[in-house]
């Protein structure tokens, strides 16, 4: 509901500022106002409606609309409507709406920093105030008998420079590096919080990345990037607490390629972040990654150099981390699945890995199924399970204290980057697993069938009921969050903006966009509880490099089901969740939205521990 309520606010905004041209005009020249101050008052009137609808469903949504944006244009029209239009008082007020609303559809087109509230209601005022001083003076200086010269708009030019001035301010303010003046560059060096260096590791992998043809079911065919000759490359699979070395070599992908390990709390040093934690592997060139892994569960790894390209292009692959005992015995059926957008020319492939088409696999009856749902792609993906009545068993690699049942036909929405293992007993019927996308021809759909060779099913219509982990499962013996020690607030808006230095319609977080996104300082030990708030039309998957977070709430309801441990959460339009995470990781870490296409556009920023030394410009190309 909030996506829809948000463009029309920003239409309603656009019309009544467009409404409030010929209302200030004929102010200043003292002809009649009637036609459009009503039309600009309905327009107000219609963005106060769609604010009460939005402060309905959640008050972070509308904090600024309330205490500054819809003050500004609706004070002063409720001035103009109280006094007789032949009035100079009336005049000068529907001057000062007419600015008023200009404002008010600049402050929603143009995301703010919350914290610079105050300073925006400041200015505000002062441009009201100087609106009405000038409009004051400008009347008093001339009657209805003045030159030509007298009536010129100069209140309209002058908001017109301040239009500039403003756009001008944000320019500046979007050119500063605030991420490199939070960070410490004298503290400990990054490059010195690596894994073990010592010692022989217990598993070890070699990765090598090459240009290659990858080849869908359907026959497509994908000019991709692959890893040891394959996308999604090999299934790396190592036990908690083993030392794991893994050796990447780039044969030929010239932009370079790094690897990082999703969801693992590797060290600083292991992230595979070019610019910042390492340089990026070049032809011929290779790095060595050596980690403890300690937890268990589904996770993966992929490029982090040019993101936005090279993992839809096939720079990815799963990481399993079994419990330190080993995978369950005996004969449990694990699968793993990625979601998956190939790039197609100008349309996206949908995809369960490389299966653009149906395709089945044989389970036995009552064998238990263990799948193991990745989603690779930069959008959130609605997968169905039809068939068999399933659990949700962990969430981002983390179990699920006693999970529920879910129907048959479930929707499960995975964040970008997210993990979801479901769990079932297979039934003596088929259970199908279908990738729902928007705008899709086809259904991509893995059918298990109780029996080998069985044909693929046609998958159902329509969607069920939408897995919700706020209240899924039941509580452990996990404490409850800790007094925070540090707290901050990010609301992520979409609007105009500068990015990458052009002028564009941005995602933003506090109204700006890197590198001007300040880092995020804590201590080693601190509590740091964070409130996120979406107030723009796009999701934003957001992800924090090396630790795992909690989430408490979600819209106001509080997380009181299974602990919610997550590294990927999904911040839908309208959504507000509180989370907390322990600094125990030190370093200087990434923190952005895992659509690689916004984190491209500006939508990261560093969490850096203080003491630890970073590049005294973290680059912006890791995306």
């Amino acid at each position: 509901m909030a996506e829809p309520l948000f463009i029309t606010d920003l239409l309603l905004a656009a019309f009544a500022a467009v409404s409030a041209i010929p209302l200030g005009l004929r102010a200043a020249r003292g002809r009649p106002t009637r036609w459009p101050l009503i039309i600009t008052v309905l327009l107000v009137t219609a963005r106060m409606a769609v604010t009460a609808l939005l402060a309905a469903e959640n008050w972070q949504l509308v904090t600024d609309r309330v205490v500054i944006g819809l003050p500004a244009a609706v004070l002063p029209l409720v001035a103009a409507l109280a006094v007789t239009s032949r009035a100079v008082a009336h005049r000068i007020a529907a001057q000062i709406a007419a600015v008023g609303v200009f404002v008010s559809a600049y402050l929603a087109w143009v995301p703010q920093d919350p914290a610079a509230r105050p300073l925006a209601v400041a200015i505000v005022l002062v441009i009201l105030a100087a609106t009405g001083v000038v409009a004051s003076a400008l009347l008093s200086r001339r009657g209805d008998d003045a030159s030509p010269a007298a009536r010129l708009p100069w209140l309209t030019g002058l908001t017109t420079l301040a239009l500039v001035a403003a756009i001008a301010a944000l320019y500046v303010q979007n050119q500063a590096p605030a991420s490199a003046a939070g960070h410490d560059h004298h503290g400990i060096d990054i490059a010195t919080l690596t894994g073990p260096r010592q010692g022989s590791p217990d598993v070890t992998f070699t990765l090598v990345a090459a240009h290659g043809k990858i080849k869908l079911t359907s026959g497509t065919e994908i000019d991709g990037l692959t890893l040891n000759g394959s996308s999604p490359g090999p299934v790396l699979r190592a036990r908690q607490g083993q030392l794991v070395e893994v050796t990447l070599i780039n044969t030929d992908v010239t932009e370079g390629v790094t690897l990082h390990w999703h969801g693992v709390d590797v060290p600083n040093a292991e992230d595979g972040v070019p610019g910042l934690t390492q340089d990026a592997v070049r032809p011929g060139g290779r790095h060595v990654y050596r980690f403890v892994p300690d937890r268990s569960g589904t996770f993966w790894y992929h490029t982090h150099r040019d993101s936005t390209e090279n993992v839809a292009r096939g720079l990815f692959g799963a990481l399993l981390i079994d419990p330190p005992s080993g995978p369950a015995t005996g004969t449990t059926h694990d699968t793993t699945l990625f979601t998956h957008q190939w790039p197609g020319g100008e349309d996206q492939v949908s995809a369960l890995g490389t299966a653009d088409t149906a395709s089945t696999e044989h389970v036995a009856p009552r064998t238990p199924v263990r799948l193991r749902l990745i989603n690779s792609s930069q959008d959130p993906q609605r997968i169905q399970i039809t068939g068999a009545e399933h659990r949700v068993s962990a969430i981002d690699g983390n179990a699920v204290h006693e999970p529920g049942p879910l129907p048959s036909g479930g929707m499960l929405l995975l964040a970008a980057g997210g993990r979801y293992d479901v769990s079932f007993p297979m039934p003596a019927t088929p259970v199908i697993v279908s990738l729902h996308t928007d705008g899709s021809a086809t259904v991509p759909t893995r059918t298990l069938t109780p029996g080998a060779g069985g044909a693929a099913i046609t998958p159902p219509t329509g969607d069920g009921p939408l897995f919700d982990p706020t209240h899924y499962g039941t509580p452990d013996a996990t404490p409850g969050p800790a007094a925070p020690t540090r707290t901050q607030k990010f609301v992520l808006d979409n609007g105009f903006g500068f990015a990458n230095g052009g002028f564009t319609w941005a995602n933003t977080v506090n109204g700006a966009s890197a590198p001007a996104i300040p880092t995020v300082m804590v201590d080693l030990g601190d509590t740091v509880r964070v409130r996120i708030t979406n107030r723009g039309i796009i999701d934003h998957p957001m992800h924090l490099h090396g630790h795992r977070v909690r989430v408490l709430s979600r819209n106001g309801a509080t997380a009181d089901g299974s602990p919610w441990w997550t590294d990927t959460l999904n911040v839908a339009p309208g959504e507000t969740y509180e989370i907390t995470f322990t600094a125990d990781n030190p370093g200087v870490w990434m923190d952005h939205c895992h659509n690689f296409e916004h984190a491209a556009g500006g939508m990261l920023w560093h969490l850096a521990y203080t003491g630890v030394a970073a590049p005294a410009h973290p680059a912006h190309d890791a995306e």
